[in-house]
C-alpha cells in the first residue's frame, strides 16, 4: 500500500519526466481511480478510456500538484471524477445528435426526424441562451463543461484571479439555466 508521501514523491518525480515514478503512482492508484470512472460511467470499456486520458493529465500536469495540506489521492480523485462526469455529459448530449471537432452539432442519422427536430431545437436554444452572456465568460463556461479545462487553467487563460474564475463560472450557469427555464 503506498503511502501519501509515496505518491508525493512519485508525483514530483513525474513533473521532471521519470517514467519508473510515473509507472508506480500508475500502479498504486489505477485501480481506485478506474473504480471512480466505472461508478460514474458505468460502462467498462468507456471507463478503460478515461482513466488513459486521466494518466497523461497527470502525466502533463503532475508540476501543478503541490504538497499544500492536500492529499495526492485527492488531487487523482478529483482529476479522475471530473474527467469521467465531462465524458458523461458528453455521453448525454449525444443522444439526440453529436457535436463535430468544430462544436457544431451534428444530428445523429440513427435517430429519427422528430428526434432530430427536437435536438435542433434544444442546441438553438442554447446558442441563443450562451449569446446573451458576455463573450469572455460564454468562453469560460464551454472550456470548463465542454472541454474540460480547470478553473485554474482558465483563469489563468483569462488573466483573472482563480475566485474570479469561480464567480464567472456560478453567473453565467445561473443566467444560462434562466434563459432556459424562459
Amino acid at each position: 500500500m503506498a503511502t501519501r508521501d509515496d505518491i508525493e514523491n512519485w508525483l514530483a518525480k513525474c513533473a521532471l519526466g521519470d517514467r519508473d515514478a510515473f509507472a508506480r503512482l500508475y500502479s498504486a492508484t489505477s485501480s481506485k481511480l478506474f473504480g471512480i470512472c466505472l461508478r460514474v460511467l458505468d460502462d467498462r470499456a468507456e471507463a478503460e478510456e478515461v482513466l488513459q486520458e486521466i494518466y497523461v493529465k497527470v502525466w502533463r500536469n503532475a508540476a501543478r500538484y503541490n504538497a499544500n495540506g492536500l492529499s495526492p489521492m485527492t488531487w487523482l480523485i478529483t482529476i479522475a471524477r471530473n474527467a469521467a462526469i465531462d465524458r458523461l455529459r458528453r455521453r448525454r448530449a449525444a443522444e439526440g445528435g453529436y457535436a463535430d471537432d468544430a462544436g457544431e452539432l451534428q444530428l445523429d442519422p440513427a435517430k429519427g426526424p422528430e428526434a432530430q427536430a427536437i435536438a435542433a431545437s434544444e442546441h438553438a436554444r442554447l446558442a441563443a441562451c450562451f449569446d446573451e452572456l458576455d463573450s469572455g465568460h460564454a468562453a469560460a463556461v464551454k472550456g470548463a463543461y465542454l472541454d474540460g479545462e480547470t478553473y485554474a487553467d482558465l483563469a489563468a487563460r483569462f488573466d483573472v484571479p482563480l475566485n474570479t474564475m469561480r464567480t464567472w463560472l456560478r453567473r453565467s450557469l445561473l443566467k444560462l439555466r434562466e434563459c432556459l427555464s424562459r
